[in-house]
């Protein structure tokens, strides 16, 4: 399948950057190189683009789209984004970009095994490597999955599921997609049933596991807001709400101040900002954008700059 993703809040992610001529950027989220493709078109001939992606197959369509440019491709997850610049001998960023979660084609091709629309092995890796969501199902403890359904997927009724996953994979493996959705439907109340497909909270949760998202996140946003240089900034777009929490409140200590009690008549925790806050409130997608693609309206983009240690 031709790898197809359409970049979600593509010119306000992008402009965020204050992309210079001759700076260098990573786009932590390569996917199918939109951002990457109008990152590198505002750039000189001195600027350097390094493009991280977890997939193969999105570096390799990130490629032919970058064609006549000259970035360099790294096949890593973005939590290694330290050793991988190190490895290339960069110490310092103007600006780092990251799209999180799925990408369409991720989800589009049925064999990757993310969506639960379509019958396909359950796999939901991003890099094609490691556990898969066929382990998770089918090996974790009754009570482990519960919890994960409910941190990752906020989903109230998690031990439901997992208590009707359990039972199935007691029969047999639970081997598909399709399998693992009829077992979901069959354990929420029929009201919840017909209100909205009640799949989509277990997925998501089950493909953070497999994936380790917000583990990586949250490293990598560590990582690369020490990487930025005076000046350097930092868009990142979230789809769901706990990456959305982890981006909010790292950015907020960041740009936060003192945090002495109001009464205290000088500082004493020697507190001060090392990041300021381009966009006050998260940019989210206009009608123009969600009529073209409805994926985009829970997309929320945050952007924070570097100020002088």
């Amino acid at each position: 399948m031709e790898f197809q993703h359409t970049s979600v809040l593509l010119m306000p992610a992008v402009d965020g950057l204050n992309v210079r001529e001759n700076g260098i950027y990573a786009d932590c989220t390569t996917g199918g190189g939109g951002h990457s493709l109008e990152i590198a078109r505002r750039l000189g001939k001195t600027g350097k683009l390094i493009c991280f992606d977890r997939d193969k197959e999105a570096i390799e369509a990130a490629k032919k789209r970058l064609d006549g440019y000259s970035p360099v491709f790294v096949n890593r997850n973005f939590s290694e984004i330290k050793s991988a610049l190190r490895e290339l001998g960069i110490d310092s960023l103007n600006g780092a970009l990251m799209d999180l979660g799925v990408s369409s084609h991720q989800l589009d091709d049925p064999e990757r095994g993310f969506s639960f629309h379509n019958d396909a092995p359950l796999d939901m890796r991003m890099s094609g490597e490691g556990m898969s969501a066929y382990d998770v199902v089918n090996e974790y403890p009754e009570d482990k999955l519960a919890q994960i359904l409910f941190d990752y997927g906020e989903e109230k009724f998690a031990r439901g599921i997992s208590h009707g996953i359990a039972a199935a994979r007691a029969e047999a493996p639970i081997k598909t997609t399709g399998e693992l959705a009829e077992i979901i439907k069959r354990n929420v109340p029929l009201k919840v049933r017909k209100e909205k497909n009640p799949c989509r909270k277990t997925f998501q949760a089950i493909r953070i596991e497999v994936n380790g998202e917000l583990d990586a996140l949250t490293t990598a946003l560590d990582d690369i807001f020490e990487l930025l240089g005076t000046g350097g900034r930092l868009s990142v777009i979230t789809f769901h709400s706990l990456e959305d929490r982890i981006v909010k409140q790292k950015f907020r200590s960041l740009c936060e101040g003192c945090t002495c009690p109001k009464d205290f008549p000088v500082c004493v925790c020697g507190k001060k900002p090392r990041a300021v806050q381009i966009n006050k409130k998260p940019i989210t997608a206009d009608d123009a954008e969600l009529a073209d693609n409805p994926r985009s309206r829970s997309a929320k983009l945050r952007i924070i700059e570097k100020l002088p240690e």
